[in-house]
């Protein structure tokens, strides 16, 4: 009778873990790189001087941007950064915006900002997280953008949410700014496009 009674429950519990495994909504989506550690395939340099080094982006030289190869919407993006001048920096990361005007080397809007005293800042948002910066080591965002909502965690603690996002959608890019805010290291971008995820669940 207990040999029965061990092998039901040793089944049911086989069974449940057997159908969660296979519960999409179970498991988080797998992050796609944006990044492979050896080219910028995809990505465009435009107006600066930008590399892979030591299997890191390199923003090397000039004002401008490192734009990615595709428009997102709602999405969910992660990358390990580091300034590499310890007297002043100055980078940040664009999300659904337009293409820079002309005259200008960046874009108008929406940046996260990787500027000294201003790190992981973003205009509208009503306060800064300067507290959560690592001076002269690697720190990690992770931005997630939604609907009308923006929000940040910097170095695993949540900054701040912004509902304001105006745009639906638009492009992606990092920000060169070296004249003024020196070199920066990039590594570990991923994304998770959250409308394509949406649009693959939909098909199921």
């Amino acid at each position: 009778m207990l040999k029965s009674i061990t092998c039901c429950i040793t089944l049911l519990a086989t069974l449940s873990l057997t159908c969660w495994a296979d519960d999409p909504e179970s498991s988080e989506p797998t992050p796609e790189s944006l990044f492979d550690g050896k080219t910028l395939d995809r990505w465009e340099v435009l107006t600066s001087e930008i590399e892979v080094r030591d299997e890191c982006i390199f923003i090397k030289e000039g004002n401008g941007i490192l734009l990615a190869d595709k428009e997102y919407g709602d999405f969910t993006l992660e990358c390990d950064w580091k300034a590499l001048n310890p007297e002043m920096w100055d980078s940040g990361i664009y999300f659904r915006c337009d293409m820079p005007p002309e005259g200008r080397p960046w874009p108008t809007k929406y940046q996260v900002n990787m500027r000294k005293e201003l790190e992981g800042s973003m205009g509208g948002v009503p306060h800064t997280v300067t507290e959560l910066y690592k001076p002269g080591e690697w720190n990690h965002f992770k931005l997630t953008v939604v609907g009308s909502v923006a929000s940040l965690e910097f170095n695993g603690e949540k900054a701040w949410e912004y509902d304001g996002i105006e745009t639906a959608r638009g492009h992606l890019c990092l920000q060169a700014e070296v004249p003024g805010g020196g070199q920066f290291l990039f590594k570990n971008v991923t994304i998770v496009d959250l409308d394509e995820e949406e649009e693959e669940e939909n098909e199921e």
